[in-house]
């Protein structure tokens, strides 16, 4: 390549230093190119400050860097070399010598395919060609109110969902072949996204993905960059969305990754107080160097631009933004103000959650942020986040909490149920019982359950029941819709076979109804956001220990009744207090019956004047439609 001719411009090199070059990704890494004669080649650029010089080695050149020493380009910092001997399928890594002399190998941080580990090289690849067929299912999102919409999550380990019996040691589905099944599952059960663990390359199975080396590189488990295209499309040509989990908090210590890239610390911070997590022994990212807050930021508009995946989850927000996240005293470093609050990484999600918004109304990123931090889902002109919707964790912790109980503790503990709804007004929550709540001995959804056998199912209906009602959007890791019994693990498949046993089959048609009520009704979704979309008949019947509210749309021609009896003591005697005279229409029992209409009476019951007589079995529960007054 000649000295005159570059890849990379002058312009490219001031936005990617201001940290706003929101396609770097384009220009950095591995990519196809023709030199000033013609001649097709590889072109590769890597971001190396402070290196002494860098090489190219590869399969192309017998991991020889002798003859493929990279270019410095000024002052940027990144490093170029054009060679026609490379072409896509080709292995690589980077040879960078460090100041102090010694000789490190890395992995591409921009590369786009990986080696199937325990391989760690980058390989050449080319995502350009594939034909994307999603344009309708793109225009579509692009004008809707996401909060006001109804979003059904089904939680996914791509590895570990089916597994195929084929002889090979782990039974992966290709992505391709994945889109099918898991596509007619979920459209069949009436989940309106998929949300997919493990996605960006990572090498360690047990992290499930969240211990990342290649942030740009769809993991070669299951198959290559253009088969997770194809996934993607297909399950947007099946009427799906598809979230990706994304871990801009932390990254592994592996040698080809990205730790001491360029033998100094330049993707985390220098300082270990700031730079190591004591927790999970993982580095922390640097969030204020332009050019590794420019990596992060593109990599998620990467995700979607590139992929057209339709939102991110953000892992672990809550240890980027504070300073003493799992430090002792005197092990952290205060903010500039004398704070535990990173200051960096505040503006980082601004950035992050405003360019994404602008460039991509579409998408969603969606916070686990485990403590109150103010603001998560508030727009920065608010001084807050701009996240599009946050994980209501504190109503995990309680709603858990009261499920495990037996029966006749939970009058003791009903607030556990209700407390909620003081707050839920606060963010734009997701209700999510995710894989986090199923393993390391936490027990299957199931078996957190009290009870005998018969119980258990019981229980865990009139709890899935609560959470559909409940004001937030929904999110259910997979198995939990057919009452997985055993805890969950990456290296098995879940026990399908269980859907032959009639009390799974029985929770898996519970579910999808459920599901349908949720999708089909308004109010269950329309006013997540207000007050006013609930209404609660009773909070306080602790010693009965049941639940009855009232969801609301903008008509209020089709509001909906729940009710939720925790104990197994049957009710025939029970009457429930509603907010109107009517016609009250069973859309959903325990027992899955539906269609019966109650009259409402006037007769005084829960404050109100009019109610209906309702009987309750155990651990009943009821969903019922009514005409109400709308919401202004």
């Amino acid at each position: 390549m000649s000295k005159d001719k570059v890849f990379i411009t002058e312009g490219d090199r001031y936005l990617f230093g201001m940290g706003t070059h929101y396609e770097i990704y384009e220009k950095l890494g591995a990519h196809k190119a023709l030199d000033e004669d013609g001649n097709e080649g590889i072109y590769f650029a890597v971001w190396a400050p402070n290196a002494a010089q860098v090489f190219v080695v590869g399969s192309f050149n017998n991991w020889d860097g002798g003859g493929y020493e990279m270019t410095r380009l000024g002052s940027s910092g990144i490093y170029e070399l054009f060679t026609d001997k490379a072409s896509v399928g080709d292995m690589y890594k980077y040879l960078i010598v460090a100041r102090d002399g010694r000789w490190i190998y890395k992995a591409d941080p921009y590369a786009n395919y990986a080696e199937m580990r325990p391989g760690t090289a980058s390989i050449v690849t080319d995502l350009n060609g594939f034909d994307w067929t999603d344009g309708k299912w793109i225009e579509s999102n692009g004008s809707k109110e996401s909060w006001k919409e109804p979003m059904a999550v089904y939680e996914v380990h791509p590895g570990s969902w089916k597994k195929k019996d084929d002889g090979t040691e782990d039974g992966f589905y290709n992505y391709r072949e994945l889109a099918h099944e898991l596509a007619a599952y979920v459209k069949d059960m009436g989940y309106t996204h998929i949300e997919l663990m493990g996605i960006a390359e990572y090498p360690f199975d047990g992290s499930w993905g969240y211990q990342v080396t290649g942030y740009y590189a769809p993991t070669s488990r299951y198959g290559t960059p253009k088969d997770f295209m194809y996934f993607i499309n297909y399950m947007h040509e099946e009427g799906i969305g598809v979230i990706l989990d994304w871990v801009p908090a932390h990254f592994p210590r592996d040698a080809h990754g990205l730790m001491e890239f360029d033998g100094t610390c330049t993707y985390e911070y220098a300082d270990p107080r700031k730079g190591m997590h004591p927790d999970w022994g993982t580095m922390v990212f640097d969030y204020g160097k332009h050019e590794v807050s420019n990596f992060l930021i593109a990599n998620a508009l990467f995700w979607v631009e590139k992929f057209h995946v339709d939102g991110l989850r953000v892992d672990a927000v809550a240890s980027m933004l504070y300073l003493d996240y799992g430090r002792s005293n005197g092990n952290w470093v205060p903010n500039r103000y004398g704070g535990n609050g990173n200051l960096e990484a505040m503006e980082f999600f601004r950035h992050l959650n405003s360019i994404m918004k602008y460039r991509n109304p579409r998408a969603i990123t969606i916070a686990e942020e485990s403590t109150a931090w103010p603001g998560i889902t508030a727009g920065p002109d608010k001084d807050g986040l701009g996240f599009s919707f946050k994980w209501n964790m504190g109503w995990m912790h309680d709603f858990l909490e009261y499920t495990k109980l037996d029966p006749y503790f939970r009058k003791f503990n009903h607030h556990k149920m209700t407390f909620a709804s003081s707050y839920a007004y606060s963010e734009n929550y997701i209700l999510v019982l995710s894989h986090d709540e199923v393993v390391h001995l936490k027990c299957s959804m199931i078996n957190k359950m009290p009870g005998d056998y018969d119980a258990k199912f019981a229980n865990l209906k009139a709890a899935y029941t609560f959470m559909i009602g409940h004001p937030g959007k929904k999110l259910l890791f997979m198995g939990q819709d057919f009452a997985q019994l055993s805890e969950w693990s990456e290296a098995r498949s879940l026990d399908w076979h269980l859907m032959e046993e009639p009390q799974h089959k029985q929770m898996n048609d519970y579910v999808k109804s459920l599901l349908e009520i949720y999708r089909k009704y308004k109010a269950c979704s329309e006013f997540d956001q207000y007050q006013e979309g609930m209404e609660w008949i009773n909070a306080d019947d602790n010693f009965r220990s049941i639940y009855s509210f009232v969801r609301k749309d903008k008509t209020g021609k089709d509001s909906l009744l729940f009710i939720c009896n925790f104990t197994p003591v049957e009710r025939p005697d029970y009457r429930v207090g509603v907010p109107c005279e009517g016609k009250y229409t069973l859309l959903l029992n325990q027992d899955g019956e539906s269609g019966e209409v109650l009259e409402a009476e006037e007769s005084e019951c829960d404050g109100r004047e009019y109610s209906v007589a309702l009987p309750l079995a155990a651990f009943g529960t009821a969903v019922l439609k009514f005409n109400y007054k709308g919401i202004k």
